[in-house]
């Protein structure tokens, strides 16, 4: 964003101009956010090459800016940066597959913990509506607000636990596995599975029963990323 200069006649004071410039984020950093959005949307499918000329033409930016955004993409694990071929949108490997739904599990696992034993009446109503959400959109096969609305359903999760130290680790997690999860919810009967899997943690955090509901958000997590439980 350009600024521009003010009209003959009007005083605008140093403060306040230093003050406005400092809230507007670089070019970059705004440029990344649409990027990253479109990526978790999957308007820019996993595997596939991006056009950096296209992109800056239709933002109607410089290549600078947005070769910038694109390295600050790459350090997130969300695209991927290849000598003398350009850079296109991560796409899990199996094995990676393998490593970081684990670590979600884990960490996932801890939350729901944490929530069935700081959540508030006002915080479980909360949720309840989120899952009413979610049975009204499994119903209606709408596997993207479905997402959406999972999504919501363990950000809630991370907000009653109120550990600020987990849920960096786990957002950090899951900007990539968001690269896989919603194609997760495609296959027949995985949609309706997911739903069971959120009414038993649920039922488990109602209950208050933090065992129970680490344990079951550790099977949701390794399920929706198609790794097997070890025995």
């Amino acid at each position: 964003m350009i600024a521009k200069k003010p009209a003959h006649g009007v005083h605008v004071s140093a403060h306040v101009t230093a003050t406005n410039t400092l809230n507007v984020p670089a070019l970059y950093v705004q440029v990344a956010e649409r990027l990253r959005a479109r990526i978790f949307a999957h308007e820019l499918l996993p595997g596939s090459w991006i056009d950096e000329q296209v992109l800056a033409a239709e933002y109607g930016i410089s290549r600078t800016p947005m070769r910038e955004a694109l390295k600050v993409l790459a350090s997130e694990g969300l695209v991927t940066l290849k000598p003398r071929r350009g850079c296109y949108v991560t796409e899990l490997s199996e094995q990676e597959r393998s490593e970081v739904f684990p670590v979600m599990a884990l960490l996932e696992s801890r939350v729901a913990e944490d929530a069935a034993r700081r959540a508030t009446s006002a915080d479980f109503l909360r949720l309840r509506a989120i899952h009413d959400a979610l049975e009204a959109y499994a119903a209606a096969n709408d596997v993207d607000k479905f997402f959406d609305t999972n999504h919501q359903f363990h950000t809630a999760l991370q907000d009653i636990a109120g550990n600020r130290y987990l849920a960096q680790l786990i957002n950090d997690a899951r900007q990539v596995a968001m690269l896989a999860r919603r194609d997760s919810l495609r296959p027949a009967g995985r949609l309706q599975q997911s739903l069971q899997e959120h009414r038993e943690i649920l039922e488990a955090l109602l209950a208050r029963d933090a065992a129970l509901a680490g344990q079951r958000m550790h099977s949701h997590l390794l399920s929706g990323g198609g790794v097997e439980e070890c025995a």
